[in-house]
């Protein structure tokens, strides 16, 4: 009685597992994150293009390859323009600052490796997303997502042909300032909320905190998950004028010297209102501001002495 009552049983579990098994295999897998290797571009609005042109080809020393105009339905003239610091990356510039009070920030941008998979995943994890990507005008594909501090960012995957591909190796002058964008700075003011889309999310990794007091945090360095570039949490950061917000929502140039930058930028007829120093991360900077008050810091890789207040990972 037993071996039979046995061999029921086993024919019941095959039984059943042959049942589940079609449903199991046939359920789709969670869609994974696919590469985001790097800072794409920062986009700025400003009100004086001519002004904003002078400083980014002028003072920094980058070309302007391309720009776009206004789709017919946008009405008629300049959309934006774009400077080139390397091949991924660029500054991108809107003629679109129409009242003082406004952010000069338009938008950050992290370069992927699959638009549409990182799109499918983050709606896997309960971001808002396009339902589909729409070709983008430049060739490239990607699309825009609303950071939990009201940040438009946007993930671009590079493809053949755009605009972007088709200038690979040109317009890259040996006299501009710097040949990378190493990090982004944007305004944070829920630290946790902010982590849990960056870090939880997409995967950036604290790589340095520190502030202007030793036991105060006012800014955090998140690193992209498969590159080198971060942004920069920057809090603490209260009902700002459009100049401070001009110098928390910023860019960094990485440079060999800052020393040798800010004189490049003096003899290019730059009016600098500071001069290098000694950051609190332990590096040598220099901040230079554009028309619309956009900092712009030029920035050495490593520490020339030991940053404030929490180690730095490599």
């Amino acid at each position: 009685m037993k071996i039979l009552q046995t061999v029921l049983l086993c024919l019941l579990v095959s039984t059943c597992v042959a049942q589940a098994g079609p449903n199991v295999a046939s359920s789709p897998a969670a869609p994974t994150r696919p590469k985001i290797v790097g800072v794409a571009h920062i986009g700025l609005r400003t009100d004086n293009l001519d002004a904003a042109r002078k400083f980014c080809t002028g003072v920094l020393g980058f070309q302007e390859p391309f720009s776009l105009d206004k789709e017919p339905a946008e009405g008629t003239g300049l959309l934006l323009t774009y400077f080139k610091v390397n091949d991924h990356q660029y500054i991108e510039m809107f003629p679109a600052l129409t009242d003082p009070k406004m952010d000069r920030l338009s938008h950050i941008s992290f370069e992927t490796s699959d638009a549409e998979q990182l799109r499918a995943y983050l709606e896997s994890r309960g971001v808002k997303v396009p339902e589909k990507l729409e070709p983008m005008r430049d060739g490239n594909r990607g699309f825009d997502v609303t950071d939990p501090d009201g940040h438009d960012v946007e993930f671009v995957e590079l493809r053949p042909g755009s605009m972007h591909s088709r200038e690979f190796g040109k317009f890259l002058p040996e006299g501009r300032i710097s040949q990378r964008i190493i990090h982004i700075g944007v305004v944070v003011n829920d630290r946790a909320a902010a982590d849990r889309f960056y870090k939880d999310i997409l995967g950036f990794q604290e790589i340095w905190h520190g502030g202007m007091k030793d036991k105060e945090t006012d800014w955090v360095d998140m690193r992209v998950p498969d590159g080198t570039d971060w942004l920069e949490y920057m809090l603490n950061v209260h009902n700002p004028d459009p100049q401070e917000l001009g110098v928390m929502n910023h860019l960094a140039l990485g440079v060999p010297s800052v020393k040798a930058g800010y004189e490049t930028a003096l003899k290019r007829g730059y009016k600098a209102s500071e001069k290098p120093q000694i950051g609190r991360d332990g590096k040598w900077q220099f901040n230079l501001y554009d028309p619309n008050f956009t900092r712009v810091e030029l920035m050495e890789p490593k520490p020339v002495q030991k940053p404030c207040c929490s180690p730095m990972l490599q």
